[in-house]
């Protein structure tokens, strides 16, 4: 390897090649600039020198013949790589000759044409491949935003700055980087104007290799020149240029030059705070960080700002609380600081409130214009459009080193302003306050915390950094005592703190359900299971229950609280009642009554719920054997008002004034009458509710089976009577239902016409689709006690008057009636009316039994007819069960010719029902029905094909009418038909054969 003075001797040899452009090179001073094969080309530019075509021709030329010559020269020759490395694209002989000829040429032509833009960025752009190497062309898809915002701007920028290969080294070529920003310069100087120009010189900061004389001092005063010279409307270029390398210089370079840029545009010190606190950063600034972000939430929450990251004034300020956890020594006050500041911001909003109240009752000048004038006072800073801003805060100026207060600035702008993220906040401000080593601050602060919270939330964060920070302190003290960081006499203090810290645990974990409810309760005050579940919560402690009884009384609100308020107090007076929550104490029912007595004038919402209050009040003295007492209760509670027209849902009176027109409060009071009470005072409480026009059916009901109980038959009628006219069917149908089998029973045929008026007088508006046991009632009383004449006339009636479902069964039963009654002939009316009547499904099952009775009756013929009648309701395919009865009866007792006419039948009605939709129904009910009758179908389809197949060969009977058509002797048989496989019903029938 070479010897350090080998390397100077190397690094002197090759800086003797420079300068290779200053002074400009020119064929005085260097001989060899032009060759006689140049000599027609200058001659002609000599005769042409205003001709930018001819000087742009030759420069071209003169460039395509360099790169013709180094593709040569690289293949011929190879170079040390020292030497590659310290030259870079001066590295050949050919390259420093071609940059001097070339210099000279432009340097001609800039002489004639000193104003042309595209001269001088081909020359600039050729003078910077040969000092800063050949630039790497980058490919991007897509295009570019025309005005893209600082931020976009910057990205994109920071993606496609330039970069270079093998440049010229800054120190053997100074003269040559010198003589580069010289010529920039010169440029600027003639087009001062042109932003191109501008960035091109500006990139030439941003190489690796810029010598530091140039980089610096001298990047920023052009970053300068460019703002100072351009106009307005291109200065986002240049800045965007200008902040990327400041944040590349980093340090006071980029707090100075952003802090420049944000007194025009506020939009990227969310970008600046993240550089004054990067981990690249060697002297972070968390405190100008933090006070901008505070700005920044505070500007964000009036409306001011709106952030390009997306992020919402609560996010901001959750920045600005990380800042400070990360930074607490830095950036916050401590604890004295921090309580003198706290008092004095109390005292300066005392004064405030004071100075608002003595200005409000001095009079206001008045003005003859209307609004009043603003004669004296400091000055009210506005913006551009005219509206006032926020005064000055010390906190959001970053020139301010005077430090924050965060317990203040975190109440003021998080807690007051954000309180569904009250966990995040408590927990910042705590854990600025573990970082600043103030233990017994954080503990109070985490207690605050939970004892202000509103969520369930919120309360588990706090609660879970609570024990975890109880914890970490017990880990570090075991942590200290195993190494033996421990003096042995801190044994013992240190064992103290031990004992306090893991009391204060077990103590938080001991009141997490307490603390908790806490939450809870004060989310919503009126919240009645929370206060049932505080009382539970302390078991046995008498002492506690009690007040905390007392003071859910005291807070709940009755119009606004949840349901089941009234049993918050029928517990109290339990409580009472059972001597404590242990039961251990003497039963004390003095106060009990006081606290039901409370309760009686409570307003409730529901008047239900009072009703309830006194319904226990009555038990609890039943419990205790004070029937008097009871009853009493009861009749304070029922006692009826002067005005008895209140309405009972009429919400804007109170529950008192509707506390009579309970029907829960009556139902009980007339139970205990019942119990305890004379016949006269219950038949009393009853009267009343009907009075009341409150009674339901059951009261109706009870109190009949009351007097019936008690042996006033009469007047238990009497009060079905009047429930009937107090209520409509179908409600009044059970109590005609319940009278009328009462009466029944108990007269029998005594007072037959007297129940045949009930009966008719139930009748009478009793809807069709009731009126049916009333019917089977009445024609069995007729039966019982009348005349079967009159008994079968109801049954006439009733099937002409129930609902169209029942009237299957009433036929049924009707016809039944007849046949026992008058036999089996006096049913045929009866038949042929309910074949007119009912539908067509249940008209083809009353068929069949029309049929089976006149088979009985021996008329076939009849029964025949009524099977042909039946079979246009009778889809084959869903009722197989009909044909194949009809079957059954021609083979038992038909002919031929009736048998073919009962197949012709089918054939046609199934050809009637084979349309797509019956066809369709009749697959779904045939798929339903399925197995349940398949052996049924098996059957009657087994039995068709036998009765087929004997019809093809022969009658399977003797002819009972005619008898089967014989060809005559000699006659020529017709040729047997050929099967048809299409329908196997078909009979075959011969041509001389008499259909």
């Amino acid at each position: 390897m070479p010897s350090v003075a080998q390397k100077k001797t190397s690094f002197e040899e090759l800086s003797a090649y420079f300068p290779l452009t200053f002074p400009t090179p020119s064929p005085t001073t260097h001989p060899d600039l032009i060759s006689t094969q140049d000599l027609h080309r200058e001659e002609d530019l000599l005769r042409n020198p205003d001709s930018f075509r001819a000087w742009w021709s030759a420069i071209n030329g003169m460039r395509e013949n360099y790169t013709a010559l180094q593709k040569t020269e690289a293949n011929m020759s190879k170079f040390p790589e020292n030497v590659l490395t310290v030259l870079g694209p001066l590295t050949t002989p050919l390259a420093r000759q071609t940059l001097q000829r070339l210099t000279y040429t432009y340097e001609a032509a800039l002489i004639q044409f000193p104003n042309s833009f595209k001269l001088w960025k081909s020359y600039l752009n050729m003078r910077m491949s040969f000092v800063l190497g050949k630039p790497v062309v980058k490919k991007k898809a897509g295009g570019k935003k025309k005005f893209p915002e600082m931020k976009d701007a910057l990205e994109e920028a920071a993606e496609d700055l330039q970069e270079w290969e093998s440049s010229l080294d800054p120190i053997v070529g100074w003269e040559e980087w010198k003589a580069l920003i010289a010529t920039f310069e010169r440029s600027l100087m003639w087009l001062p104007k042109l932003p191109r120009l501008w960035l091109m010189y500006i990139s030439i900061f941003y190489h690796p290799r810029c010598p530091s004389i140039l980089s610096y001092t001298h990047a920023r005063r052009t970053f300068d020149r460019a703002l100072r010279t351009l106009p307005p409307s291109l200065h986002a270029r240049i800045w965007t240029q200008y902040l990327l390398w400041a944040e590349k210089k980093g340090g006071e370079v980029t707090v100075v030059v952003y802090r420049r840029y944000l007194t025009v545009d506020p939009s990227l010190t969310e970008r600046f705070t993240g550089l004054l606190l990067s981990p690249a950063n060697s002297a972070p600034r968390p405190l100008e960080a933090a006070k901008l972000l505070l700005s920044l939430a505070r500007k964000a929450a009036r409306g001011e700002y709106i952030s390009p990251e997306g992020k919402s004034p609560y996010q901001l300020l959750e920045d600005w609380i990380n800042v400070v956890e990360n930074f607490s020594e830095e950036v916050g006050l401590d604890v004295d600081d921090t309580d003198d500041s706290n008092k004095a911001v109390a005292e300066a909003e005392v004064a405030e409130i004071e100075a608002s109240k003595t200005d409000s009752s001095t009079p206001s000048a008045a003005s003859t214009s209307g609004p009043l004038i603003r004669m004296a006072g400091p000055a009210i800073p506005v913006t551009a459009d005219g509206k006032p801003t926020a005064p000055y805060s010390e906190d959001e100026d970053p020139a301010s080193p005077r430090k924050l207060n965060i317990e203040h600035i975190i109440r003021k702008d998080g807690l007051a302003v954000y309180k569904d993220q009250a966990g995040r906040l408590w927990t910042g401000l705590a854990t600025y306050w573990i970082r600043r080593a103030e233990l017994d601050r954080a503990r109070d602060i985490f207690e605050q915390g939970m004892k202000n919270v509103l969520t369930s939330r919120d309360f588990t964060q706090i609660f879970d950094n609570y024990a975890e920070f109880l914890e970490a302190i017990l880990d570090n003290i075991i942590k200290s005592q195993e190494v033996g960081e421990i003096d042995e006499e801190d044994t013992e203090d240190v064992d103290a703190e031990m004992d306090r810290r893991m009391k204060e645990l077990d103590d938080l974990t001991d009141r997490r359900p307490f603390l908790y409810n806490d939450v809870m309760i004060r989310r919503n005050p009126n919240d009645v299971q929370e206060w049932e579940k505080r009382v539970a919560l302390w078991g046995e402690n008498d002492e506690e229950v009690i007040k905390t009884y007392t003071k859910a009384l005291e807070t709940i609100n009755p119009r606004k609280a949840t349901s089941n308020l009234h049993r918050l107090y029928i517990h109290f007076a339990k409580f009472y009642e059972e001597g404590g929550a242990s039961g251990e104490a003497e039963p004390d029912l003095n106060s009990a009554r006081k606290i039901l007595e409370k309760a009686t004038k409570v307003n409730f919402k529901l008047v239900e719920d009072l009703a309830e209050i006194w319904c226990e009040w009555s038990e609890m003295e039943l419990r205790h054997e004070n029937y008097d007492e009871a009853i009493r209760v009861m009749q304070r509670a029922t006692a009826i008002p002067k005005n008895v027209k209140i309405n009972y849902h009429d919400h804007s009176l109170s529950a008192q004034a509707r506390l009579f027109k309970s029907l829960k409060l009556w139902s009980f009071y007339v139970d205990l009458e019942e119990s305890y009470g004379t016949i006269q005072t219950t038949k009393a409480a009853y009267d009343k509710i009907l009075e009341l026009r409150i009674a339901n059916a059951q009261i109706i009901v009870n109190y009949a089976a009351f007097l019936e109980d008690n042996e006033y038959f009469e007047d238990s009628f009497k009060v079905y009577e009047r429930g009937v006219e107090l209520f409509t069917f179908p409600v009044s149908f059970e109590i005609w239902n319940i009278y009328l089998s009462k009466f029944v029973k108990r007269y029998g045929g005594t007072k037959l016409e007297r129940a045949r008026d009930l009966f008719e007088q139930a009748l009478e508006k009793c809807p069709p689709k009731s009126c049916k046991p009333l019917f089977l009632m009445y024609a069995q009383l007729e039966e019982d006690f009348g005349l079967a004449k009159r008994s079968m006339s109801i049954y006439e009636r009733a099937t002409q008057a129930v609902a169209d479902e029942d009237k299957f069964e009433m036929f049924s039963i009707y016809i039944a009636k007849a046949t026992a009654n008058f036999g089996l002939p006096a049913t045929r009316p009866i038949y042929e009316r309910a074949l007119e009547v009912l539908p067509d499904r249940q008209t083809a099952e009353m068929c069949l039994r029309f049929a089976a009775l006149e088979r009985k009756l021996g008329e076939i013929d009849r029964a025949r007819a009524i099977y042909a009648h039946a079979s246009q309701f009778c889809d084959p395919r869903v009722n197989p069960h009909f044909w194949s009865e009809w079957n059954t009866f021609e083979i038992e007792t038909g002919s031929e010719d009736t048998f073919r006419e009962m197949l012709r039948i089918k054939r046609s009605v199934q050809a009637q029902f084979n349309t797509e939709a019956s066809y369709l129904s009749a697959q779904t009910i045939g798929a339903r029905s399925g197995a349940k009758n398949t052996e049924e179908s098996g059957a009657s389809q087994d039995a068709m094909a036998a009765a087929d197949k004997q019809a093809r060969n022969g009658p399977a009977f003797v002819a009972a009418k005619k008898s089967v058509a014989v060809p005559e002797e000699g006659a020529e048989s017709a040729p047997a038909p050929a099967p048809q496989a299409k329908n196997d019903e078909e009979i075959q029938i011969s041509d001389d054969e008499d259909i």
